[in-house]
């Protein structure tokens, strides 16, 4: 009997845990095999490399980004291999299973909640070593009949599990992202999450942890997602990972979790103070700072204490935080969005996420939905169009906030513009200035076509010249200079102030032929020519001395010509460079 457990991963470089986790769960019984496509591969494409090897039982993992190109998949091979068993899993059947069968005449079993379990005893099963009937957490068809047995109880020693990762092939996971468990549940009750279906939280054990991490670390993949609801739920078993990864740190592999800030302590706080810079990345979900709707959706926080965390982790320049926002909630109109959004930007952090809430199944708020009047697709991803709070139309122009929000603030291209703009002109609200540049975009037709950097550029500095309208030449020198701290260029859009001075090429060079500069700005290059120097710094005049601003943002900034050399030589995670004002 061949079996294929399979599923299509949003991206090539992701890594599915799952299948993983079910293939050795049986390992012992039968060698099944284990293939990742991604939902870019052509479908047609899929369904020759399945056909050829001729399975017995295909399993997928569905998830909402994946499932309506599966089942398109599942369909098409009940029609040319119709003996062919297919299985499909995941959270985006668990929970409406009978529903799916009945949709999918073409699946012979789904698999409910979790799988390894599940999927030993339909191996079993199908070995004709156990009757259908005892399989527990399964749907299956009994003729024209949608049978379901009753669930089966939850794996409580998580280290049964045999890893996937100890004898692991270094080639199959180099420069690829894993995702990584060291608890099931959720201390947690969030009526959007899914956690909150799961009762409890059940952790593997801290040796199985650290041996798993090692062997991926050694294997240098090129980040480790831990997809643990609340990574930090338990401080030590936390405290003791993050120390083991700073301690085993391979100068590449770099690690994400999903952290509640109010969760950290003072202690471990000052821990984190020596991690080193880019190591490990936070994502801290907020959702909304509205307690009337922390409330309708069983969310516990503290927005005061939180506040105190991020900042405090900000002032260490060393871990790159991501803080979420969820428009859609219960209670959350326009308004309170706009106000939630402001107190999280004003916490100084990296990247903000605008996101916007999906009706997932088997969520508390997909149950009560009728009840906040909500009206969602009833595709997948599920996502909310409006509700008795907010309208369609509010949601929309959300939605081009959003947009504005990922080109111009998370790419962190326009680092200093948008500090300039907003503390300057908005510092009331920042939500303002993306809700005005949205409109601006909107009425230009900017959504309507695809834009390249040097456009993105040109519209930003439009905008400004349109409707802020003050110290316009010094605002180019601004935009100038996030341009050029990006990356060596030898092409800087006519639109920006140009400065000629004579000789200024060969000034540059002279400057890197002196010992005493380079000891002093690039270290790193001591007796290395200046024209293999050259290639990793640009020198560049400014009408005004802008990188005053960079100190303080409100500063005096005067109009003087001064020379900035920019140095690329180091991967930065807050900055994509280094800038000196020199005298050349």
């Amino acid at each position: 009997m061949k079996i294929l457990l399979t599923t299509l991963n949003s991206k090539f470089i992701h890594t599915n845990l799952a299948i993983r986790y079910l293939k050795e769960f049986v390992k012992d019984l039968i060698e099944v095999d284990i293939k990742e496509y991604t939902i870019n591969n052509d479908l047609d494409y899929i369904l020759k490399d399945i056909y050829k090897h001729d399975y017995d039982v295909i399993l997928f993992s569905t998830y909402i980004w994946n499932v309506n190109d599966i089942v398109k998949l599942c369909n098409n091979i009940k029609k040319i291999r119709p003996n062919t068993k297919i299985a499909l899993g995941g959270p985006e059947v668990s929970y409406d299973s009978e529903c799916s069968m009945r949709n999918y005449p073409f699946v012979d079993y789904i698999l409910y909640g979790e799988g390894e379990l599940v999927f030993r005893d339909l191996v079993m099963h199908l070995q004709g070593n156990m009757g259908i009937e005892d399989v527990e957490g399964i749907v299956y068809r009994n003729g024209n009949k949608i049978i379901t047995n009753k669930p089966k109880e939850l794996l409580q020693n998580l280290d049964e599990i045999p890893s996937p990762y100890e004898d692991l092939n270094p080639k199959e996971y180099e420069n690829r992202i894993v995702y990584y468990e060291t608890s099931r549940g959720c201390p947690f009750n969030c009526q959007y999450c899914l956690s909150s279906t799961l009762k409890g939280l059940r952790y593997f054990s801290i040796d199985r942890v650290k041996r798993d991490l090692k062997a991926l670390i050694d294997a240098r993949v090129s980040q480790i997602k831990f997809i643990d609801r609340t990574f930090n739920a338990n401080k030590a078993f936390a405290k003791d990972i993050m120390q083991f990864l700073m301690e085993n740190d391979n100068n590449y592999t770099t690690y994400h979790f999903e952290v509640t800030a109010h969760l950290l302590e003072d202690d471990v706080l000052e821990f984190l103070a020596n991690c080193k810079e880019g190591l490990f990345q936070f994502e801290i979900g907020v959702q909304t700072t509205n307690q009337k709707v922390l409330d309708a959706v069983g969310r516990r926080d503290d927005f005061k204490k939180l506040s105190y965390v991020v900042q405090k982790v900000a002032s260490y320049r060393n871990i790159h935080q991501h803080l979420d926002l969820i428009a859609g909630l219960p209670y959350e109109n326009y308004k309170s969005f706009e106000n939630s959004f402001n107190d999280v930007f004003n916490l100084g952090i990296e990247h903000l996420q605008l996101g916007f809430l999906k009706m997932i199944k088997g969520t508390g708020v997909r149950k009560t939905s009728n009840e906040h009047g909500y009206k969602y697709k009833d595709y997948p991803p599920y996502e909310v169009l409006y509700n008795d709070y907010i309208s369609y139309g509010e949601i929309l122009k959300l939605k081009d906030i959003e947009e504005i929000l990922e080109k111009y603030y998370n790419s962190k291209n326009f680092i200093l513009s948008m500090r300039y703009i907003i503390f300057n002109f908005y510092k009331e609200s920042p939500f303002k200035f993306f809700e005005d540049f949205a409109t601006y975009f909107d009425k230009n037709g900017y959504f309507d076509m695809a834009q390249g950097k040097n456009m993105l550029y040109k519209i930003l500095l439009d905008f400004y010249e349109e409707k802020i309208n003050t110290n316009n030449e010094m605002f180019k020198d601004i935009l100038k200079y996030d341009y050029i701290s990006l990356g060596k260029t030898s092409n800087i859009p006519q639109f920006f102030n140009k400065l000629d001075m004579e000789d200024f090429k060969n000034r540059g060079h002279v400057f890197l032929q002196d010992e005493n500069n380079i000891l002093k700005y690039l270290p790193n290059f001591k007796d290395v020519p200046a024209k293999h120097i050259i290639k990793y710094v640009h020198f560049e005049p400014f009408k005004f001395n802008i990188l005053n601003l960079k100190k303080d943002i409100y500063s005096e900034v005067k109009k003087i010509e001064n020379v900035i050399m920019f140095i690329y030589d180091d991967k930065k995670i807050f900055e994509k460079s280094k800038a000196y004002n020199v005298n050349i």
